[in-house]
């Protein structure tokens, strides 16, 4: 039995992701809808917001299988990843990243640590699916990256405790958002800024345009059911005339995904609430 003390730990993403919000929680703080009951969040990812606001009652979902299973995992069988992950770490180096990379894992909790030790090894945290759906991003150049962070891990997993999380696309959310006293964040992919900036293919189903305008309805379905609804993105002309009858807030953000460093700055982003 592991005898971690992850009450001291303060739960926060275990997970390395492409556009994860730690960074931009305290500008968020302010537009945190002040009293709710039930917290959605359809976009997962790293779940930055749900570690922040630990809500008493959440749904938490994501088209991405592997993603899914792997807070599950997490959530009821953390011993068991831990134990994996400790081996990953003893064994890892260059060949046998993409010895794991290539491989499958036979069991949910094997998935649930190949999935967990190939996002701390990676290029940049980087999820990045071929047509085929297998993950094909190249090894980081990290000299000793923590792979299995135990405490951190039991600490997740007791916050995830009372948690339903479910492989579902981001539209389901309208067959159980349908209150007032229900909270529902969209982080999805951002719509792009240039042709360059097209990184909205985290799995082998891209997010595209059509799929924005489709969020924007669900966004404002949600809203006039009562339903307090925030959303993040891009700051450009397409979103901010998406959501021109929305409350709209500037943040400033960090890029971080650029081939070229000249590149990587502050940059800014939207913040849309309903209420």
């Amino acid at each position: 039995m592991f005898t971690h003390d992850f009450k001291t730990i303060t739960p926060r993403p275990f997970l390395k992701w492409a556009g994860g919000k730690g960074k931009l929680i305290q500008q968020y703080i302010p537009y945190f809808p002040t009293d709710f009951k039930n917290y959605y969040e359809p976009f997962l990812g790293g779940g930055a917001v749900f570690f922040h606001l630990l809500p008493a009652h959440s749904i938490l979902t994501d088209i991405n299988p592997e993603l899914i299973n792997a807070y599950r995992c997490v959530r009821d069988q953390v011993e068991q990843v831990i134990l994996i992950l400790e081996k990953h770490q003893s064994k890892h180096h260059k060949e046998y990243y993409y010895e794991v990379r290539s491989g499958a894992g036979t069991s949910d909790v094997e998935r649930a640590a190949r999935f967990i030790y190939l996002n701390k090894t990676c290029f940049n945290g980087l999820y990045r699916e071929n047509s085929k759906g297998a993950f094909n991003v190249p090894i980081g150049q990290y000299k000793n990256p923590t792979i299995c962070n135990a405490d951190l891990l039991c600490s997740v997993s007791a916050a995830l405790k009372n948690t339903q999380i479910e492989v579902r696309p981001f539209d389901a959310v309208v067959n159980y958002a349908k209150i007032g006293t229900d909270f529902v964040y969209f982080d999805p992919p951002y719509y792009p800024l240039s042709p360059t900036s097209n990184f909205t293919a985290y799995s082998r189903n891209a997010f595209t345009e059509t799929d924005q305008i489709k969020l924007k309805d669900i966004f404002a379905k949600l809203a006039t059911l009562g339903v307090k609804v925030m959303l993040s993105n891009s700051d450009c002309l397409f979103i901010r005339e998406l959501y021109k009858d929305f409350n709209i807030h500037t943040i400033s953000a960090a890029r971080a995904i650029n081939s070229k460093g000249s590149k990587r700055g502050k940059i800014a982003e939207v913040l849309v609430t309903s209420y």
